[in-house]
């Protein structure tokens, strides 16, 4: 009887170690903002298999559970997963990684709260602010139609043009564009928890990320989270937690029919 269990002990554990051994085909999504996903390299440590995603982050490799898959590229961090049982069963799985933030050099400023432009007569109201792309971008100047018809006047900006021809000033604009969307992002965390979006708007956890990064650009929602008004702001964001859920239920559709 002892060596009749002992055997029932030796089936079970090798019918496990063949089910974790077996090779299964992984589908998975890369979210990142404002990164190229092709330059990402998704390696299989196990087999070192190694794929670069499609534009859009889809990528898929054979997998077995428990092998570790590693997400490196030059402009973003590098991040580690472990292939479980549960990702094999989901038919799509995501993951985010974040862009490289570069440190800057420590400088140290003072401030004269009791002195200013306005108290010395030299500016009628306080000077608008500017964020460190705002100002990066007005320095590089933008070209203007009507530049050439100065050339006879010698009055020609040259700023503008050789930034337009370098693409430096395009560039500049999309680098503004995703520190809006990085000062949005930081705006609802500070405001909302992530139960919010998954009891409420009913957004997976695993998508919270993502819906954030989607919404990040909306116009409404940023004039709605000026006014600091909770019940408009909440307001907005059903409106586009049922334009993103749609979204996800096309994108697992057209997965299922490929």
């Amino acid at each position: 009887m002892k060596r009749f269990f002992v055997f029932i002990f030796l089936i079970v554990n090798a019918i496990g170690f063949s089910q974790n051994d077996e090779l299964h085909f992984l589908k998975g999504k890369i979210i990142c903002q404002d990164v190229d996903l092709t330059s990402i390299v998704v390696t299989n440590r196990r087999s070192e298999n190694a794929v670069n995603p499609e534009k859009n982050g889809d990528f898929s490799m054979f997998v077995k559970v428990g092998d570790k898959l590693t997400f490196e590229g030059m402009a973003i961090d590098v991040k580690a997963i472990e292939v479980s049982k549960d990702d094999i069963l989901k038919k799509l799985v995501t993951v985010v990684v974040h862009a490289k933030v570069i440190p800057l050099e420590m400088v140290e400023i003072k401030t004269y709260p009791h002195i200013n432009a306005v108290d010395l007569g030299i500016l009628d109201k306080p000077a608008k602010k500017y964020t460190p792309a705002e100002r990066r971008l007005r320095t590089a100047g933008d070209f203007r139609w009507y530049y050439p018809l100065l050339i006879p006047l010698g009055g020609m900006p040259l700023d503008g043009l050789m930034n337009a021809i370098s693409g430096r000033t395009a560039m500049l604009k999309k680098e503004l564009e995703v520190e809006r969307n990085e000062l949005t992002i930081k705006k609802i965390e500070d405001q909302f928890e992530t139960a919010f979006f998954v009891e409420k708007l009913k957004i997976p956890e695993e998508y919270v990320r993502g819906f954030l990064f989607y919404v990040s650009d909306n116009k409404e929602l940023r004039e709605a989270l000026e006014t600091e008004n909770k019940i408009q702001i909440e307001f907005v964001f059903v409106k586009l937690a049922t334009d993103y859920t749609t979204l996800l239920n096309e994108k697992e559709n057209e997965v299922e029919t490929k």
